[in-house]
């Protein structure tokens, strides 16, 4: 009996490891989907100020006019990056931590087989005392029961092994998984910021160079009735978004789809501040 009682510190510790594993996996799992969520909402906020800074610049003075054009082509960019920096969560960070219900689910199974195993070897245990308490002289009976107690050892001691194995092999992998997992989790996010610092960098020297004093001469020259035909400097090339160096070609991705979500988000205006400040310096050396 004492052997058998050996056995509950580490099935307790199995079991522990298993329940551990069912809910903080489960909770990562729901907060990373919301957080997927809330970064498609922003994209699509992204996209709809997009679409109106395109409407807008159609009613603005030709500076203004290729100004916003500019900003709003950087801006949709920027959203490319971000649907992006969307699936890549979903394949890479969602999926995975969603296919941990099944590896739990099976392990909680070869738990419950232990423990059906070890009922088992403590009845036929119990079941062999009473005799031996009761009928001490039959030795018939008693002996059968001495075997029936050695063959449940014998498949618990097996089953215990076969355990152990498994769960060891299952603790491995959710180490190894939930490294993987956050790395990627991490790439994803530094890849999309650095990107989308390249591309506001020069939103911000588009919004920089705008020139308000040829726009003022046109609308002052209009309100007098004076219609000329100011040009306004070139737009630039529309062009596509480079293919990004995290994408994986072929790779089917269940992606949050784009125009049906809400944003919720803040920023930390220091920070920005200071960026600014940055570019600007950055600006007047050039000029310099």
């Amino acid at each position: 009996m004492s052997i058998v009682l050996s056995r509950d510190s580490p099935q307790r510790v199995m079991e522990n490891t298993v329940t551990n594993a069912e809910k903080y996996f489960g909770q990562f799992c729901s907060t990373l989907a919301a957080y997927t969520r809330k970064t498609a909402r922003l994209r699509d906020k992204a996209d709809q100020l997009v679409k109106e800074l395109a409407d807008f610049a159609n009613t603005e003075h030709p500076e203004m006019r290729a100004t916003v054009r500019d900003f709003a082509e950087d801006l949709a960019k920027v959203q490319d990056y971000r649907q992006a920096q969307v699936e890549r969560l979903e394949t890479k960070v969602i999926s995975p931590l969603k296919l941990y219900g099944a590896h739990i689910k099976q392990t909680r199974a070869e738990i419950k087989k232990f423990k059906r195993v070890q009922k088992n070897e403590i009845k036929q245990l119990e079941k062999l005392e009473k005799l031996r308490q009761k009928s001490p002289s039959d030795r018939q009976m008693i002996s059968q029961a001495e075997t029936s107690v050695q063959r449940a050892s014998a498949d618990a001691s097996r089953t215990t092994l076969q355990l152990e194995e498994v769960m060891d092999t299952f603790q491995q992998q959710k180490l190894k998984d939930l490294q993987r997992i956050f790395s990627d989790f991490v790439t994803i996010e530094m890849v999309f910021h650095a990107k989308a610092v390249e591309v506001y960098s020069s939103a911000f020297q588009t919004l920089e160079s705008y020139d308000l004093e040829t726009d003022l001469e046109d609308f002052r020259a209009k309100m007098h009735g004076v219609y000329g035909h100011h040009d306004a400097r070139p737009l630039r090339d529309t062009v596509s978004s480079p293919a990004l160096p995290w994408s994986f070609p072929g790779q089917g991705v269940q992606s949050t789809p784009r125009g049906q979500t809400e944003e919720e988000g803040s920023a930390d205006e220091s920070a920005e501040e200071d960026a600014v400040e940055d570019l600007r310096a950055q600006r007047q050396a050039r000029h310099q």
